[in-house]
C-alpha cells in the first residue's frame, strides 16, 4: 500500500455549500499547476453518516482505504443537539505512487450539520456528489429504516453499505434490512466477513455442523444461508470472534 504523502488542509468552517464547492475548486487548481500535478482520479463519491458514538471508527476505515479507491468522500456528522448551523472541512489526501514523483489525491469534505439541519442531509450532500460516478453510502450503526434522513439519503445513492455487526437486535433487525432491497443495492460487511467461514463449511460438505457458535450477525447469516442452499437447519451459540478469518481490517472490508 502507498504510504501518505500529504495531507493539506484548505479552510475550516465552511458556512455555506457555496464556500465548501469554492475550496473544492481552489485545491483542484492548485494541484493541477506545476511541473508534476498530482492526479484526481475519482471512482465514485463516498458518503458516510457517522454518529457521534461513530466517528473514530470511520476515520480509521477511511485513513485504510488510502488510495485503493480514490474518491470524493463526504462524511456527514450528525449533531442535532447544537443550534441550528453547517460547518465544513475540506482537505486532500494525497498517496505517493511507486515510480513517479506525483501524488494521488482524494477529496475529503467533513459536514457537521447541527440543529434542524441534521435533518436534512440531501439538500447539503447533493450538490457536492460527483458528476456521472456511483454514489456508495455507508451506514455506521443500526440505520431507523423509517426515518425522513434515512429515506433522504438511500433515494440519492446507488449503494448502501452497513454492518449488521454494528446492530443490537439482530437477527430480528434482517426483516427490515430485507425491504429495502427492492429500493437500493445492498451490501453487508457482516456477509462478507464470513466468507472464510462459509468456504470452510463448502469444503466440508456433505459433512455439515448442526451447530454455529460465533457472534450474532455473522452466525445468524451463515445459518440462513445453510438453510437456503443445502436445507440445513442449525442451532446457533454466541461467541466473540468467527471460527474461521475474521482477521480482515475494516477497511479491506469496505474496500
Amino acid at each position: 500500500m502507498a504510504s501518505v504523502a500529504h495531507v493539506e488542509e484548505w479552510v475550516d468552517d465552511c458556512a455555506t455549500i457555496a464556500e465548501i464547492e469554492a475550496a473544492l475548486v481552489d485545491l483542484r487548481y492548485r494541484h493541477s499547476h506545476g511541473d508534476q500535478p498530482d492526479l484526481r482520479a475519482s471512482v465514485l463519491t463516498h458518503l458516510a453518516w457517522v454518529p457521534p458514538e461513530w466517528q473514530e471508527a470511520a476515520a480509521d476505515t477511511l485513513a485504510g482505504l488510502g488510495e485503493r479507491h480514490p474518491s470524493r468522500t463526504l462524511l456527514l456528522f450528525p449533531q442535532a443537539d447544537k443550534e441550528d448551523s453547517l460547518a465544513a472541512h475540506v482537505h486532500l489526501e494525497c498517496y505517493e505512487l511507486a515510480g513517479i514523483e506525483r501524488h494521488l489525491c482524494s477529496e475529503v469534505v467533513e459536514l457537521r450539520r447541527r440543529g434542524t439541519r441534521a435533518e436534512a442531509p440531501a439538500s447539503i450532500a447533493a450538490p457536492l456528489l460527483l458528476p456521472d460516478l456511483p454514489v456508495f453510502l455507508r451506514w455506521r450503526g443500526r440505520p431507523d429504516f423509517v426515518s425522513t434522513v434515512f429515506g433522504q439519503l438511500v433515494d440519492m445513492v446507488d449503494r448502501l453499505v452497513v454492518d449488521s455487526a454494528e446492530w443490537p437486535d439482530v437477527p430480528s433487525a434482517f426483516a427490515e434490512l430485507v425491504g429495502q432491497f427492492d429500493r437500493v443495492a445492498v451490501s453487508d460487511i457482516a456477509w462478507r466477513r464470513t466468507l472464510p467461514w462459509r468456504r470452510a463449511l463448502a469444503r466440508a460438505w456433505p459433512e455439515l455442523p448442526d451447530r454455529l457458535t460465533g457472534p450474532p450477525a455473522e452466525t445468524a447469516l451463515v445459518a440462513g444461508w445453510l438453510e437456503d442452499r443445502a436445507g440445513v437447519q442449525v442451532e446457533v451459540d454466541r461467541a466473540d470472534t468467527l471460527p474461521v478469518g475474521g482477521d480482515r481490517k475494516p477497511s479491506d472490508l469496505l474496500s
